[in-house]
């Protein structure tokens, strides 16, 4: 019996199976073949529950696709003249490792994943749209499509955004950005001392980024630093952007900063290459900072000082509260905010991190 002191239903056993609707009729119904585990849990959900089945069992099994889609940014990278950067469009950790967690969570719920992908100058809504038609809800990744069409979209299917705006008709998963940068723009003024910190941007359009960015200039202007930022601090979440934005700067003869905090790892990975390149030690001449703490932050030399966000957190987040909404459209919805916190290495001027590699907490 459920709590209610009715009859149990198929959604009971979902819930204490822990599957799908979809899985649970599939395994009344003898439709496919589920896997071993998820018929024992459903059998054993059934038994314990008490759950007679009928003819809604079998209506259940069409309703759902079990397949929800997941659109990604897909960047442009350009090559620089020694070819460094050349193989970053296939490296993208922070995006992979958001899709690793989106994966594992459909899996356990015995979905599939269709990814597809737009540019970052042409956004391909009808594309997007035909997507929807082949899913039961989307996820789309940082700002893949306009703020208009993510609300038209939401209103035709379950829809997550991940550093998104959020909407209405949406819901929006992602990391404390401002609570991290706020702590980072502490540790760099009050620490360390450096008066002058500049941001090095991602994305123009991109949420995190001008989260990140309003964080960090309102902390340390509150602390009386100075901070620096415009047109030619623009980035593009990339190391070649990185590196790009020290190239053009060093060429003009502008003074650097006494620290830069980048929008993310990636960029802080072209900046330091950069930096070392002319000959400026990091952090001895410039300070230097990320943001995300994908894996190769802490084998840099010098390891990179970041805020870390639980990335792989972030695409299980966006899976199981996109599910809610599939399997139970009535639910309040709640925009997710996962937190993060300040890792101090060697980059921003601290001690080489000491702790054992496979030692890494969320």
């Amino acid at each position: 019996m459920d709590g209610s002191g009715g009859p149990p239903t198929i959604y009971d056993v979902a819930r204490a199976a822990g599957v799908s609707i979809a899985s649970v009729s599939r395994v009344l119904n003898g439709h496919r073949n589920p896997l071993p585990d998820t018929r024992e849990r459903v059998e054993r959900a059934v038994a314990e529950l008490g759950f007679i089945p009928d003819g809604a069992a079998r209506a259940l099994s069409a309703r759902f696709k079990e397949v929800v889609g997941v659109v990604i940014r897909r960047p442009t990278v350009a090559v620089s003249a020694d070819g460094i950067f050349e193989d970053e469009e296939t490296s993208l950790q922070f995006p992979d490792l958001i899709n690793r967690g989106i994966e594992v969570a459909a899996q356990r719920r015995d979905f599939n994943l269709l990814i597809s992908s737009v540019g970052l100058d042409s956004q391909d809504a009808r594309r997007i749209f035909g997507l929807a038609r082949k899913s039961d809800g989307l996820i789309l990744h940082d700002r893949v499509l306009d703020l208009a069409e993510v609300e038209r979209l939401g209103r035709q299917v379950p829809v997550v955004t991940l550093a998104g705006t959020p909407t209405p008709a949406t819901v929006n998963v992602s990391g404390d950005n401002r609570t991290g940068m706020a702590e980072l723009a502490r540790h760099l003024v009050r620490d360390h001392g450096y008066r002058r910190l500049a941001y090095l941007d991602g994305h123009a359009d991109s949420p995190d980024n001008l989260a990140r960015k309003e964080a960090f200039d309102e902390q340390v202007t509150a602390d009386g630093a100075e901070f620096i930022s415009g047109p030619q601090w623009q980035g593009s979440y990339t190391a070649f952007g990185g590196a790009r934005v020290i190239e053009h700067l060093l060429a003009s003869g502008d003074s650097l900063p006494q620290a830069i905090a980048c929008a993310n790892d990636q960029t802080a990975l072209g900046v330091v290459y950069a930096l070392m390149r002319h000959g400026i030690d990091v952090p001895g001449g410039v300070a230097v900072t990320g943001f995300d703490d994908i894996p190769v932050a802490r084998h840099l030399h010098p390891q990179l000082t970041t805020v870390r966000q639980p990335i792989t957190d972030l695409g299980a987040s966006a899976f199981e509260t996109l599910y809610s909404m599939i399997t139970d459209p009535g639910h309040p919805r709640h925009n997710v905010v996962l937190p993060t916190r300040m890792i101090r290495r060697e980059s921003c001027g601290c001690p080489p991190e000491t702790a054992p590699l496979t030692v890494r907490q969320a």
